[in-house]
């Protein structure tokens, strides 16, 4: 009897395998999320019964349904106790789904009411210590009470008792119909297994058929939840059968849309594929007119911005390329941001003029102070700008040292004008297209600086401000000086052509302002394009009124005080200047400042709001010498000469006028002549005529030239870090020269300036303001000055008149006789030794 009994249930077991297999994972939408598992024990799992207590486990982002065999990865160490402790003595748990994946120690209340008893067919244990088991779903429970909480959750479970609550031929018609749905769905998906159709056409129970059909859709674990808590057959059925219709539609209209595509193109147009299956994708959404829109938009653009005929025309033939180019090809970019470019520049936008040269005169008072002559040259420009709009003007060129005041005139210009100021600096720049663009051809073009500039300005007759232009390199990739030339000619830039653009643009409405420390590096053509316009350094006096007027209540503002608080004396204000600053501008002295203030600002922010009321700093020369520490300049030291062989020069640099000190020595040696200091070419040469000057009129100082073979010259320019190049230290180096060899020391707080030629003359030399300024600057009483440049002394500050003392001199002589005195000379040459052949001879 035992035998036939198990054969009967080894029968049985045939056939309900047959009519119901077990339902192994064949994920339809997502392949491997559920994998197929061989050798599952079906035997163990059929007889398996669900025990009334079981530990739950707490699953996230997924739902297990009857039937199904999943892997699930287990990592919570909740989860790995209740393994560890379970399954030696039941393989059967609980999985019930989280409401929310993020919470890392789910609670009951955090847990759906409804899960699936499984069974644990197999365990591994990963290389990071979590674990991997493989689960059969063996039916539907509900929590019923909970046991235990800790360390994870038993409770006690009540089987949830599923009904059909129709048999009628309807429903088996929508079971047939729904495995026929499922049948083409699977046919359709590429990533379907061959034997995910056999098995689904021998699930005969409508349960197990929406359980396998659920568990293998793309559905959110909160459809599927919802599916597994429905215990009406029927009705789980029905909604299944809704969403296999879903994924069915979206299937088809897959496979629709690619046909459509296969059967548009050809084998030379395999390479639009992409395209075109875009195309299409967006003709089914209804989103076929985006690329239309885009070219409407930007026809109409071009319309508004009215470019002059010749652009619109190549804007026109633009356009209609665009048109017939796919929007995922990388020209369609190029043309439509080159097209988007001419519709944003302002072809016909100006900005109106204000002319009233009162209101700019006031501007211009507003925000310098001094500068009469080149606040004159302005309003004359502006007041030709009034009596003749038409006229195109010269390109202004402002030169002066660091720190005057040049870009913040181009500003002021701007305001006078009620124009858009755009500033450009020209620092470094050694590539040309950084002027004219890119041509369209590269990767990554792009216009020029210039009209990119004009574009953000938005208007076509800004005020320009070209900023140290005496910066521009030249290299490999061009010259940007060279390219400027067409930019500043007023004749020519009415047709500028930009590279990246290449139609013309009319530069004729704008206001070029250029600014430049030194022309010297300016090429000669580009100089010859403008109108230069020195900008001097400022006087003490005038440095003085700027620091009251503008430096003090800025930096006052900045560092958070007030008058009230820090009252600043003129004893204060000069100290700063005098003693620790030394430059053309005043932004040294503006730092200077600045540090005074924050050093009150230490003192004053500790106090109360009522002591800071009371309490008052006098910012006088104590006050500032107690801030500033030691001076750094002390002029009366500077120029004092006790010894032979030095001279004060004056140079004109890139940061104003500077006094040189000169220095001569001399020991034995073999007649060699030795020049330091950074010396260039044309200083070098200078030192050469001065010593050849000396050697021609040695007789005229009884010298013996035999002193000159036995010895060695050294002359050297301090600072030896600073470059030094120029004419104009000709009779500095000749009077050094001539102080160290006749051993007599020049007179002290003079300083000179000029060229020398071979025959002694003095010529003139440029600069004479910039240079009498830093005379003043370092307290020099006495300049020496080429004849030649006595009509130069009406430019110059009457400041810097009152403090020296001008002297001119045609020829070298004049200079030795101002520089020692005729008298000290004299007696100088008298105590110079006899000619050896002239004792010789009165031995005899």
């Amino acid at each position: 009897m035992p035998k036939k009994k198990t054969t009967k249930k080894r029968g049985s077991r045939k056939r309900q395998s047959k009519k119901n297999p077990p339902l192994t994972g064949i994920n339809i939408e997502t392949p491997g999320m559920i994998v197929e598992l061989e050798g599952h024990h079906d035997l163990d799992v059929q007889s398996q019964t669900i025990p009334s207590v079981m530990p739950v486990m707490p699953v996230r982002g997924m739902v297990m349904f009857p039937g199904t065999i999943m892997p699930i990865s287990v990592g919570r160490p909740s989860s790995l106790k209740l393994l560890e402790e379970s399954l030696a003595s039941s393989k059967v748990i609980a999985l019930f789904t989280q409401k929310d994946e993020d919470i890392e120690n789910p609670t009951i209340d955090d847990l759906y009411s409804v899960g699936t008893a499984v069974m644990v067919l197999k365990l591994i244990r990963q290389p990071d210590e979590s674990v991997q088991i493989i689960v059969h779903g063996l039916g539907r429970v509900t929590m019923d009470e909970v046991i235990k909480t800790d360390p994870y959750i038993v409770a006690r479970m009540k089987p949830s008792e599923e009904k059909l609550s129709s048999t009628s031929k309807t429903f088996s018609a929508a079971i047939n119909q729904l495995k026929d749905q499922a049948r083409e769905l699977i046919e359709l998906s590429p990533n379907a297994p061959e034997q995910a159709v056999t098995v689904l056409m021998n699930i005969e129970d409508p349960s197990n058929l929406a359980d396998f059909l659920v568990a293998n859709l793309n559905l959110d674990p909160t459809q599927k939840q919802d599916l597994l808590e429905e215990l009406d057959i029927a009705k789980r059925i029905r909604q299944v059968h809704q969403h296999v219709s879903m994924q069915l539609e979206i299937q088809k209209l897959q496979h629709k849309i690619q046909q459509d595509v296969q059967s548009s193109i050809g084998d030379t147009q395999r390479k639009f594929f992409l395209r075109e299956q875009m195309k299409a994708i967006q003709r089914e959404l209804g989103e076929e007119g985006e690329g239309e829109d885009f070219l409407i938009r930007l026809r109409e653009q071009l319309d508004e911005a009215d470019p002059p005929v010749a652009v619109m025309e190549e804007a026109q033939r633009e356009l209609s390329r665009l048109e017939l180019i796919p929007p995922a090809s990388p020209e369609y970019s190029v043309i439509s941001n080159y097209l988007e470019l001419i519709a944003d520049l302002p072809w016909n936008k100006l900005s109106e003029d204000n002319l009233d040269l009162e209101r700019a005169q006031t501007i211009l008072d507003r925000d310098h102070f001094g500068l009469d002559k080149v606040k004159r040259r302005l309003i004359e420009y502006l007041a030709v700008r009034k009596l003749n709009p038409e006229n195109r003007g010269p390109i202004l060129c402002l030169v002066g040292p660091p720190g005057v005041g040049k870009t913040s005139l181009g500003q002021s210009i701007a305001d006078a004008l009620g124009r858009k100021f755009v500033r450009m600096s020209f620092g470094g720049i050694r590539d040309e297209a950084e002027i004219r663009g890119h041509r369209r051809t590269y990767v990554g073009a792009m216009p020029g600086r210039i009209i990119q500039e004009l574009r953000r300005a938005g208007t076509k007759n800004p005020v320009m401000m070209l900023d140290e232009l005496d910066k521009l390199g030249a290299d490999f990739r061009g010259d940007p000086a060279s390219a400027l030339l067409e930019v500043l000619d007023p004749r020519q830039n009415n047709n500028f052509v930009d590279r990246y653009l290449d139609v013309p643009f009319d530069l004729s409405q704008v206001i070029f302002i250029a600014t430049a420390n030194y022309m010297g590096t300016v090429p000669g053509p580009l100089q010859d394009r403008m109108e230069v316009i020195e900008i001097p350094g400022y006087t003490d006096h005038d440095k003085l009124v700027i620091a009251r007027k503008y430096l003090v209540p800025r930096q006052l503002k900045e560092n958070g005080l007030t008058r009230s608080l820090c009252a600043w004396q003129a004893s204060g204000i000069r100290k700063t200047i005098e003693n620790y600053t030394r430059e053309a501008g005043v932004r040294e002295l503006e730092r200077q400042i600045g540090s005074v203030c924050r050093g009150l600002a230490a003192k004053i922010a500790p106090l109360t709001p009522a002591r800071r009321k009371s309490k008052k700093y006098t910012v006088d020369a104590k006050q500032v010498r107690s801030v500033l520490g030691i001076e750094k300049f002390m002029r009366e030291d500077d120029i004092k000469i006790t010894t032979p062989g030095v001279a004060l020069g004056l140079a004109y640099t890139t940061v104003g006028g500077e006094v040189l000190f000169i220095e001569a020595t001399q020991y034995p040696g073999k007649g060699d002549f030795k020049l330091t200091g950074q010396l260039g070419d044309v200083m070098k040469e200078s030192v050469s005529a001065a010593l050849s000057v000396f050697k021609s009129k040695a007789a005229d100082f009884d010298f013996d030239l035999e002193h000159l073979n036995n010895h060695d010259i050294h002359l050297h320019v301090p600072a030896g870090a600073i470059p030094k190049d120029g004419p104009s230290a000709g009779i500095a180096m000749f009077t050094a020269i001539t102080s160290l060899l006749l051993n007599l020391p020049m007179k002290s707080g003079i300083a000179m300036t000029g060229e020398i030629t071979l025959r002694g003359k003095v010529l003139p030399i440029g600069g004479v303001k910039e240079k009498t300024l830093a005379a003043a600057r370092a307290g020099i009483k006495t300049v020496i000055l080429p004849e030649d440049n006595r009509r130069d002394l009406e430019d110059i500050d009457p400041q810097v008149q009152k403090k020296l003392t001008f002297h001119f001199a045609a020829d070298v002589s004049d200079v030795l006789t101002i520089a020692f005195g005729q008298p000290r000379l004299k007696a100088a040459i008298k105590k110079l030794k006899p000619h050896p052949r002239k004792a010789t001879s009165e031995k005899k």
